[in-house]
């Protein structure tokens, strides 16, 4: 059991049952009355997001039988995404659902972790930063560089993605999966 003492971002606590990660958290201490502890919640098997306050030092919160594996993807097919176990060659298919707006990272052979609760997948995690190949941008404007603008690509996996103006078709950029955005050109 977890007290409220323990609640820090990216923890993985249980709810009723539910699986749920911190998103954000502040302890409050109020000049009159008991002090509380105010959470937003993400549900790791549905991403449903939720506000909850907790009594500090009085409520306590599950453990979650929660498991990570290393896996690599392989592909996709009608129903949703294959991955494979590299120590013991074990195929596990999620669902499109599971897998959500990930899928605009998933190239093959990628490395992520699959999270298991209570023995069944649920969803994965990504890696924080990953390199994709630009298939589609608009030329950018000669002397247009002194705005500092920006404008959208597309990337080999669908991603859209706000990139510099100087950026053109073929290049390779590293991509932060937690927000999206592009970080850098990668050396060829």
């Amino acid at each position: 059991m977890y007290q409220t003492t323990d609640f820090r971002k990216g923890l993985k606590i249980e709810i009723e049952g539910k699986p749920w990660i911190i998103v954000d958290f502040q302890h409050v201490n109020p000049g009159k009355g008991s002090a509380f502890v105010r959470t937003r919640l993400r549900n790791l098997e549905t991403n449903q997001t939720l506000e909850r306050t907790f009594k500090a030092g009085i409520e306590t919160v599950g453990k979650p039988d929660m498991e990570e594996k290393e896996m690599e993807y392989n592909y996709s097919d009608i129903d949703g995404y294959n991955f494979m176990d590299q120590s013991t060659f074990e195929m596990v298919h999620l669902s499109h659902d599971q897998v959500g707006d990930n899928k605009f990272y998933l190239q093959e052979n990628i490395k992520v972790f699959i999270l298991y609760f209570n023995g069944r997948p649920i969803s994965i995690e990504l890696p924080n930063f990953i390199n994709l190949k630009v298939v589609e941008t608009d030329p950018g404007m000669k002397g247009d560089t002194a705005t500092g603008g920006s404008k959208k690509a597309i990337m080999e996996t669908g991603l859209q993605v706000n990139v510099p103006l100087f950026i053109k078709e073929g290049e390779v950029l590293k991509i932060d999966t937690r927000t999206g955005e592009y970080i850098g050109r990668e050396k060829a």
